[in-house]
């Protein structure tokens, strides 16, 4: 057979060089190439098999290979939405101990989806580096990448309810966590924004999504108080797990006036940022008309930011009922200052989100497209609304008002039977491959990727003419 390709090139890291002896798939194609080194100047010739072998070769990439590669930042909602729940059942004002192995046995799930999609897309990173990269630099999926911190940071809210009061993790420990969790969302979140605000995008595209960038500075942590008196006390520190861990450290110790005001700092950048994003999606729909189609889940998304923020400035100033006059700061008064704005301001911004709820609901019904490989947007019906909920509770613990707390149950109920409705709608997709299944061909095109890149480092075989002296990269 004549060989294919223009002449032999005397570059020894030229295709003409390579000295791999199996055939080199090529996946837009379906071809192969193998080098000839029977002559005294390797060439490359036609390898590829009749085309009913290619065929088979595409259906050899395994289910696997195909779930890996096809795996996504998506995949976190899923937890975090998982996460919601133990957060709104811990919070119920009446409890019962099924209700509480109910709670952990949510809880387990969250850690199992927290590890599987850590080690996953770990995986792919690995296996197709091409791949990962193109997750973080599209704007669209790289929108997803924080979220990884923040479903860690539904994983650390389940160890302060469920492992802390049985010991078996430290307050010291929580601590520790504490700066890691703000340590993740700095790491994350400032470098995401930074590729994302890179390039430029259009309005006509924008969803409430995008202030995913925001969201580990804006969302925050619950933990339940006690059970043993049939209550539960929800307490939040925007953008960071502050308030679990104060609820554990001592109000005299000085570091509880480290975690307060850093979690006050980060509310701050976390919640002014995202209003910008709601102002945005405000005039997107005012020229566009209402979000349609998968982008109607995103309307949710903009229910968080006021929902967290109206509770946590309730319990932050809680917290510093006990702090501020226990290290003699501001003035005697200041924790009762500091409270009684945290509750009017939290009342407007629960306000605030109740509208935006509303106005998400009404119109999703009949803008949704009801295709099955969009389920993982529907997501967004459960973590971002998990905020305003939690303030029913909050606001009825603050007013002494019982109608709060049964509006907190039923919507926790609500928010429960959701869950059950989408997390069976997404094994179903997954089951179908509509979700997390990556076609065999753009799997073969990264693996070639790869592959022709290592052999191309790795040169002709030594002692042949066209070897180079010492290895090189490209």
């Amino acid at each position: 057979m004549a060989p294919i390709g223009p002449a032999p090139s005397s570059d020894p890291f030229s295709f003409d060089t390579l000295h791999d002896k199996d055939a080199l798939p090529i996946s837009r194609s379906n071809r192969a190439i193998r080098v000839d080194h029977s002559g005294s100047t390797p060439t490359l010739r036609d390898a590829s098999p009749a085309p009913r072998s290619a065929s088979i070769k595409l259906h050899r990439v395994s289910a696997l290979a195909r779930h890996i590669h096809g795996w996504s930042w998506q995949a976190f909602p899923v937890g975090m939405g998982t996460g919601a729940v133990y957060v709104a059942l811990s919070a119920l004002k009446h409890n019962s101990p099924w209700v509480y192995h109910l709670e952990t046995a949510f809880f387990f799930l969250n850690v199992a989806l927290f590890i599987l999609n850590t080690s996953t897309l770990v995986l792919q990173a690995l296996l197709y580096p091409h791949q990962a990269w193109r997750l973080i630099k599209d704007p669209s999926r790289s929108v997803f990448v924080p979220l990884m911190v923040l479903s860690f940071a539904t994983v650390l809210i389940g160890i302060i309810i469920y492992a802390v009061p049985v010991k078996r993790v430290s307050p010291d420990g929580v601590y520790v966590l504490f700066w890691i969790y703000v340590g993740l969302a700095l790491l994350v979140s400032f470098p995401m924004l930074m590729i994302w605000f890179n390039q430029p995008h259009e309005l006509r595209m924008f969803t409430p999504a995008w202030a995913f960038l925001i969201f580990p500075m804006v969302l925050s942590s619950y933990h339940s108080h006690d059970r043993s008196s049939l209550t539960s006390e929800i307490q939040m520190l925007v953008g960071v797990v502050a308030a679990d861990v104060l609820r554990v450290i001592d109000p005299t110790e000085n570091r509880a006036v480290g975690i307060l005001v850093v979690g006050y700092f980060f509310q701050g950048i976390g919640f002014f940022m995202t209003m910008f994003y709601i102002c945005i999606y405000i005039l997107r729909i005012m020229i566009t008309g209402l979000l349609t189609g998968s982008q109607a889940n995103t309307a949710f998304v903009a229910c968080g930011p006021p929902g967290f923020t109206g509770y946590a400035l309730i319990n932050l100033g809680l917290q510093a009922r006990e702090i501020l006059p226990a290290h003699n700061l501001v003035s005697p008064l200041a924790g009762e200052v500091w409270y009684a704005a945290g509750v009017l301001c939290g009342t407007l911004l629960f306000g605030f989100a109740v509208f935006l709820f509303v106005f998400g609901i009404l119109p999703y019904f009949w803008k949704l497209h009801t295709h099955l490989n969009e389920i993982l947007g529907c997501w967004a019906l459960t973590f971002p609304n998990v905020g305003w909920i939690s303030t029913l509770r909050a606001l009825g613990d603050a007013l002494d008002i019982p109608a709060f707390y049964v509006l907190h149950e039923i919507m926790a109920t609500i928010l429960c039977l959701t869950w059950l409705v989408l997390f069976a709608l997404t094994l179903y997709a997954f089951y179908r491959g509509e979700i997390f299944f990556a076609k065999p061909e753009d799997v073969l095109r990264d693996e070639t990727h790869t592959h022709v890149h290592f052999h191309i480092w790795r040169g002709p075989p030594p002692g042949h003419p066209g070897a180079p002296d010492a290895a090189r990269s490209v």
